[in-house]
């Protein structure tokens, strides 16, 4: 919001330096975002008189001008032709600075001196554009600062308002705030209308059929006006909130709206079929063109303004082309009204179109000032424009807006704002804003408040209480130490666990990516899920930004491969990725999904970062196996068993395994199948491993355990086994398990082989067992027990062949 420090002046009276009143609106809560002083620093640029003009000899398109600048006179080469001897004109003397910081010097052109420069409105930054130099009234005095022989020094506030502040969007509205500051009343414009020749009601009508989105429709038909250029008074005044000038009648619509926040609406009259005015929806597909020649879809819940056969106006948002002031127009209707702002909001959000009216309307007008802003711009029209206001003004008002009332605790507002104020002050000071402020009868500490109808964003008691803070002053408040303590609040046990988690995938090397909860339906059928699958039940979600997001996940795999996806195709290839986010899953006779935190990490490419001293040996199953292995040792998650039934189906059945702890499934790890790589346009082998943390916190960590260092040699004894293809290592160390005694130490397989020497589906592993007692030195007799007794756990167990 523009405003200007004399246009405040003419509605309240206050002695405050633009300084100062800059400073004071900031802390009342109009920050102030930037202030400038219009005709500052051109004192140099004077109102001169041309004595003579004359065709420059060297030039057709220049003239050569004896210029009087009231102390001398000067000549001046002139590349306009808008001037003659006698004019008034703007000189810029040597020495001069114009905006854009373009400084005037002593020059020659074409041959002749010039002493100055004969200035435009453009060029002194009082218009956007300008056809000639600036041709001054003839009353002025010569050798006067331009700027202060027009009454155009002023400076202009730029305001940067919040959007509750809608009654700010005005002069009026500022002023009001002024006069709360200096203890002055505000006066507003004058806006007494003559009217004269036959009552509008029996020339036009107003029917509204929406009176919940249009509570007050108010109207005055002129008859006889003459659209052409405003006055140069106006011209200046639009211009100074940065607003152009378009011809008399729109302007002054545009004046009242800067001036007293309320938009205004003038249609050509003879353009409105059937002579009337209709407020209603308009129809679902209705097509409409607004002034700017732009054709506008509509919908069933757009509020439009209608003649007898059509939309002529978007209801507070842009008239139509089909109703234009023009050149020719010779009677108007000129519209107030008040529109319901939500309606306003979707409507102009809907169709892009922010304009001056629809950024108010949105906001919240004041019904009350309908007819004021009616009356004032029917009289500035008659004065600009001529013609002849017709008697009477059409107000429909079906169903008028209660006040609002609301009541003020004097000592609740001690208790938020930490401030004792009278209530004698708190109702001065919200009387000082137009409020009606009186002492309750039943409780003396309480005061009634009558809102007025301009301040909508007043609804509570704090907003009452707010506005004694702003008035009161801020820096009023007592400053004070909050009483708090420190209260160490430990985390629950499952979100440690959760970052226990994601901190060792970072620190194994593996970068976490964040994908949205919402994937395509066809995401399950990437992966290869059954029909069966339960995974296939997903909650959908009712407005997705695109089909692509239309269900929530209930598993992270498809996400994590379209992430593999992306990064191969920006060449991408060695990469190691986790997400550790929740999955979705309905319940049945539950409204919200169960959700479950899960943990899939993906790996591929070369094992160490290329470089001339690394390998460049590729990652495979057992790279991935080892961090999980590492991640469950972290946990202290053991007894964990790697079976290869029922296997996820976008893992490949050969090269992968499911995880279980007793029967509690924490998850599997292995080799994408090669068909869902396809889907995903993936080229190269990739591992991936999914655990449902849930299931694996539930399941219990194993107690941290110390056993001393034993002062005591160990013992290796090694053994190959011969053993059919079928039999895993799993079943081997199982065997070993239970015939392990406590002087058993630890079990490693150090070697495996199938080939020449080894019959046709038999391999040969290779067992390493350590044996150690914390008590005394093992001899070879009971190490050959401990170990004869291993051994034939093995063959019994596990059909194995001692080689």
């Amino acid at each position: 919001m523009i405003v200007t420090y004399n246009w405040l002046k003419e509605f309240v009276d206050f002695d405050l330096s633009p300084e100062d009143l800059a400073h004071r609106l900031t802390m009342v809560g109009l920050e102030v975002d930037s202030m400038e002083k219009i005709g500052e620093g051109f004192d140099s640029v004077v109102v001169a008189r041309l004595v003579a003009v004359e065709p420059h000899p060297e030039a057709d398109r220049l003239t050569v001008c004896k210029v009087d600048n009231g102390a001398e006179t000067v000549q001046v080469v002139c590349g306009a032709t808008n001037h003659r001897a006698g004019d008034l004109v703007a000189l810029a003397q040597v020495g001069s600075v114009l905006p854009g910081d373009f400084k005037i010097k002593k020059s020659k052109i074409r041959g002749r001196e010039s002493m100055g420069m004969l200035c435009s409105e453009k060029e002194l930054g009082l218009a956007e554009e300008s056809a000639g130099i600036m041709i001054l009234p003839p009353q002025l005095t010569v050798g006067v600062p331009v700027f202060e022989a027009l009454g155009l020094k002023d400076v202009r506030f730029e305001l940067g308002l919040t959007p509750n502040r809608a009654d700010c969007l005005s002069v009026v509205g500022v002023a009001r705030e002024v006069g709360a500051m200096v203890g002055r009343p505000v006066r507003l414009p004058p806006h007494a209308v003559t009217e004269e020749g036959e009552a509008a009601e029996a020339l036009t009508s107003v029917t509204i059929e929406e009176p919940e989105l249009c509570p007050r429709y108010a109207a005055r038909l002129i008859r006889g006006v003459r659209i052409g250029p405003s006055p140069d008074w106006l011209v200046r005044r639009l211009e100074s909130v940065g607003m152009r000038s378009i011809s008399n009648v729109v302007d002054v619509t545009n004046l009242v709206l800067m001036e007293l926040g309320h938009p205004l609406h003038a249609f050509d009259f003879s353009l409105l079929r059937e002579g009337r005015i209709v407020v209603r929806r308009a129809s679902e597909g209705e097509v409409f063109t607004t002034l700017d020649s732009q054709q506008r879809p509509l919908k069933s819940g757009d509020l439009i303004i209608a003649d007898g056969e059509g939309a002529v106006a978007l209801a507070g948002i842009m008239g139509g082309e089909n109703s234009e002031i023009g050149a020719e127009t010779v009677d108007i209707l000129l519209e107030s009204a008040y529109f319901h702002p939500p309606a306003i909001r979707r409507t102009s959000k809907r169709l892009g179109i922010h304009t001056e009216s629809s950024h108010r309307f949105e906001r919240g007008a004041d019904v009350n000032m309908v007819p004021v802003a009616l009356d004032r711009a029917a009289s500035l029209i008659v004065e600009l424009a001529g013609g002849r206001v017709a008697k009477g003004r059409i107000d429909a008002y079906p169903r008028p807006l209660p006040d609002r009332r609301l009541t003020l605790s004097a000592s609740r507002n001690e208790e938020i704002l930490g401030l004792s104020v009278e209530q004698t002050e708190i109702i001065r000071l919200l009387r000082s804003i137009g409020l009606e402020a009186v002492p309750a009868e039943t409780r003396p500490d309480i005061v009634q408040v009558t809102v007025p109808s301009w301040r909508q964003d007043l609804e509570r008691e704090i907003d009452l209480i707010e506005e004694i803070a702003r008035l009161n002053g801020y820096d009023c408040i007592p400053v004070t130490m909050p009483v708090s303590r420190t209260i160490c609040h430990r985390s629950p046990d499952h979100q440690r666990f959760s970052s226990r988690v994601r901190d060792f995938m970072a620190s194994s090397g593996f970068s976490e990516v964040i994908n949205y909860s919402f994937v395509s339906s066809g995401a399950w059928d990437r992966i290869g899920l059954s029909p069966q699958d339960s995974r296939r039940r997903t909650v959908r979600v009712l407005n997705p930004l695109t089909e692509e997001q239309s269900v929530m996940r209930t598993t992270l795999v498809a996400s994590l491969l379209e992430n593999v996806a992306r990064n191969l195709a920006y060449r991408s290839r060695d990469l190691r990725l986790f997400e550790l986010r929740p999955v979705f899953s309905p319940e049945d006779g539950e409204e919200l999904p169960r959700e479950k935190q899960r943990l899939t990490a993906v790996m591929c490419g070369r094992r160490e970062p290329e470089g001339w001293t690394q390998a460049k040996e590729a990652v495979d199953f057992f790279d991935i196996k080892g961090v999980l292995e590492s991640l469950f040792e972290n946990l202290r998650i053991t007894r964990v068993k790697w079976e290869t039934s029922q296997i996820e189906p976008f893992l490949h059945p050969g090269k992968s395994s499911r995880l279980l702890r007793g029967d509690v499934v924490l998850g599997s790890v292995g080799e994408v199948h090669p068909k869902v790589l396809e889907r995903f346009d993936i080229d190269q082998p990739l591992y991936l491993l999914d655990l449902d943390l849930e299931a694996a916190f539930a399941s219990g960590a194993d107690a941290s355990t110390f056993r001393a260092l034993s002062r005591f040699p160990d013992v290796y004894r090694d053994s190959a086994f011969l053993l059919d293809d079928e039999v895993p290592a799993e079943q081997v160390f199982a065997a070993i398990e239970k015939a392990r005694g406590k002087e058993v130490e630890d079990v490693v397989l150090f070697d495996f082989y199938k080939g020449a020497g080894i019959p046709e589906g038999k391999k040969s592993l290779a067992v390493r067992v350590r044996y150690r007692s914390s008590e005394r030195t093992l001899t070879d007799e009971e190490i050959n027990r401990l170990h004869g007794r291993i051994v034939q756990a093995l063959i019994r167990e596990a059909g194995a062949q001692i080689r």
